[in-house]
C-alpha cells in the first residue's frame, strides 16, 4: 500500500499548518498566504510575471542573452494585452502569450484557484514543460482524448504513462472556484484537485525531449487557450532537500528493509577497516578504499539510500557484488557516485560513461540533477534481471538494459554484467562519501 501524501505531511507538520495549506484556496480574492507560502500573484498588478509559451526553457537559457531578452519581452508586450488584474483576480480573455514567473523555481508547493467558462482548455506548466491540464469534463467533442476523466492529469504524458489521465473526477461545476494543490520534487508530481488526489507521485515526462528528463529548475506557466480563465490565490513554498528527500523516502515504503543500522558493521563484510561511521552514516576514510558489502546476496531488488560528496568526491554502488576482485568488472557494474563537478575540482576529464548515476564504462547517465555538495542527495536503484533504473533526487538519470551493452570504455569487456545475484555495497576511491539511511526491497 502507498503511503498517503496527507499522513506523510501530518506526520511532519501540525493540524493547524496541514489545514492552512489545504483550505487556503477556498478563501476570497488575495487572501493572506498560508504559513511558509509567498504569493506569486499581489493581487494588483503582474509584478513578478513576464510572457513566455510552449518553448523548451532549457533552449530559451541557452539563447544569447540579447536574442533571449528580445524573445521574453515580445511573448511579454502580447501577454500584457490579454491579462489583467481585477479585485484581486489574474484574468486572460483567452489569448496571447502565457503569463510566465519571472523567477524559475525547483522541487516547490503550489496553491492555486481557478475558474474558466465552457469549452474552455487550459492548463500550468511546471518548470516551463506541459502540463496539469484544465478542461472542460463535458465537451463530448474531447471525450476521445480524455475530457470526460476531468482535469488535473500531466496530460502530455506518453499515452498509458502514470500521471496522464487523473485518478479520480474532481472538477466543479462551471461558475465555480477549482484548487489545486501541486507537489514537485525532482521530476515526481503529486495534485490535488478539490481536496481529491487526481495525481500521485507520478514522474512528469519532457514534452520537448522524452529521452532527457525535465530542468531542474524552470518558471511557472498559466496557460491561454480559447477560452477565459480567471486565477487567484496564487501561493509557492519552495521545498529544501532536507524535505524532499524525506518525501522521496516515505513513498512507497512496503518492503523495504533497513540494511545499515547506523552504529556498527553489523550484517557488513569487506574490509571494513578502511571505512567509519559518523553521525548514523558510513564513511570512507579519506586514502582508503575497496568494497565493503551486505552479507546478504540479491537477485532483483530496489536500493533506497542518500549521500553526501565532498568536492570532486568519487564513490560507487557495487551491484550483484561477488564478494571479490572489482566490482564494477566482476560484478553486474558499479553505479557510479561521483561529484557532478568532479572535472572542475579535479581538473581530470571522464568519459560520459563515468558521470554520476552510470553503469561505469557501459552506459552514460543524464547529469545535472545532484544537490550542490555538501546537501544529502537521495537515490533509488531499481535492478531487475539485466535492467537498472537510476533515480536521483526525484529524476530518472539512467534506464538502461546491461544485456544489450556491446561497446565498452577502453574496449574493457565486463565479463560480470550477466550475474543474476550478488552483494550491495559501496566501493570507496579514497574520497569520505558518506552513506545513510540504505534500504533494500527484494522482488
Amino acid at each position: 500500500m502507498k503511503t498517503s501524501w496527507l499522513s506523510t505531511l501530518s506526520c511532519r507538520f501540525s493540524s493547524r499548518w496541514i489545514c492552512a495549506i489545504l483550505f487556503a484556496s477556498c478563501l476570497p480574492a488575495f487572501a493572506a498566504a498560508p504559513p511558509g507560502f509567498t504569493p506569486l500573484f499581489n493581487g494588483k498588478d503582474l509584478s513578478g510575471w513576464r510572457g513566455g509559451d510552449t518553448f523548451d526553457h532549457r533552449k530559451l537559457m541557452a539563447m544569447p542573452e540579447a536574442e533571449r531578452a528580445q524573445q521574453i519581452e515580445k511573448w511579454t508586450q502580447s501577454m500584457r494585452e490579454h491579462w489583467r488584474a481585477i479585485d484581486g483576480e489574474l484574468v486572460n480573455d483567452g489569448h496571447g502569450a502565457y503569463a510566465t514567473t519571472e523567477k524559475d523555481y525547483g522541487d516547490f508547493e503550489l496553491l492555486v484557484d481557478y475558474r474558466t467558462v465552457p469549452k474552455a482548455d487550459s492548463g500550468i506548466y511546471l518548470r516551463g514543460v506541459p502540463q496539469v491540464q484544465i478542461w472542460d469534463y463535458t465537451e463530448a467533442a474531447k471525450f476521445s482524448i480524455g475530457a470526460n476523466k476531468g482535469s488535473g492529469g500531466l496530460w502530455n504524458n506518453s499515452e498509458g504513462a502514470p500521471g496522464k489521465d487523473p485518478l479520480v473526477l474532481a472538477d466543479k461545476p462551471f461558475g465555480e472556484w477549482n484548487s489545486f494543490r501541486i507537489l514537485m520534487v525532482g521530476s515526481r508530481v503529486s495534485i490535488w484537485l478539490n481536496g481529491k488526489l487526481v495525481v500521485d507521485h507520478a514522474r512528469m515526462e519532457n514534452y520537448y525531449d522524452r529521452k532527457t528528463p525535465i530542468p531542474t529548475k524552470g518558471p511557472i506557466q498559466l496557460q491561454t487557450h480559447g477560452g477565459e480563465i480567471r486565477w487567484r490565490n496564487i501561493y509557492l513554498r519552495e521545498i529544501g532537500s532536507p524535505e524532499a528527500n524525506e518525501i522521496l523516502r516515505r513513498h512507497d515504503r512496503q518492503g523495504y528493509e533497513t540494511v545499515f543500522n547506523g552504529k556498527d558493521f553489523t550484517g557488513w563484510a569487506g574490509p571494513l577497516d578502511n571505512y567509519e561511521i559518523i553521525d548514523g552514516a558510513v564513511r570512507c576514510k579519506r586514502e582508503k578504499g575497496g568494497t565493503i558489502y551486505t552479507q546478504a546476496e540479491y537477485a532483483d531488488f530496489s536500493v533506497r539510500l542518500e549521500f553526501q560528496l565532498p568536492s570532486g568526491g568519487n564513490n560507487g554502488l557495487a551491484i550483484r557484488y561477488p564478494g571479490a576482485g572489482d566490482t564494477a568488472y566482476d560484478g553486474m557494474c558499479e553505479l557510479q557516485v561521483l561529484d557532478d563537478h568532479y572535472e572542475k575540482a579535479t581538473g581530470d576529464k571522464i568519459d560520459p560513461r563515468q558521470a554520476h548515476g552510470s553503469a561505469y564504462g557501459m552506459v552514460a547517465a543524464h547529469r545535472g540533477y545532484h544537490r550542490p555538495v555538501g546537501e544529502w542527495n537521495f537515490q533509488e536503484v531499481t535492478v531487475k534481471g539485466s535492467k537498472i533504473k537510476v533515480e536521483l533526487n526525484g529524476t530518472l538519470i539512467l534506464d538502461c538494459d546491461l544485456a544489450a551493452v556491446n561497446q565498452f570504455m577502453g574496449d574493457s569487456p565486463h565479463p560480470g554484467k550477466n550475474r543474476v545475484s550478488g552483494h550491495f555495497g559501496f566501493a570507496g576511491h579514497n574520497d569520505p562519501v558518506l552513506f545513510r539511511n540504505i534500504e533494500i526491497r527484494r522482488y
